[in-house]
């Protein structure tokens, strides 16, 4: 088996990558079984979590990993926790957030997202 740590890697970089430069291209990560938390809303499916994620109140974003945990979850698939910082649409002032992803194998040994939560860090 790939070592998890070097899969959560690849996938965080993939991830924040794509949402920082064009969100639309995040779908794939997404199925109809995939589960979203973002600040306490939930949405479920591709079709909801993209159109929350392409409705968010800013443009641009530049996140930064400062820590990333993974575990193996049985089944193949791995938990995921992200900590950093993400810089909104150019603004010097970065905010922390927390992201946990639970990512379940495909046929094709690749993953995608069945839980995404995520969480501004205030104070």
């Amino acid at each position: 088996m790939t070592d998890p740590k070097q899969v959560a890697m690849a996938f965080v970089k993939h991830y924040y990558t794509m949402f920082d430069s064009n969100r639309q291209q995040l779908a794939g990560l997404y199925q109809d079984a995939s589960k979203l938390s973002f600040e306490g809303q939930s949405f479920v499916g591709t079709k909801n979590i993209m159109q929350k994620l392409l409705t968010l109140k800013f443009q641009k974003s530049k996140h930064t990993v400062t820590s990333l945990d993974v575990q193996p979850s049985g089944c193949g698939g791995l938990l995921v926790f992200v900590a950093g910082t993400m810089n909104i649409d150019g603004d010097a002032n970065a905010v922390k957030f927390s992201q946990m992803f639970h990512l379940m194998p495909t046929q094709q040994k690749t993953f995608w997202v069945h839980n995404d939560i995520f969480r501004l860090n205030y104070g």
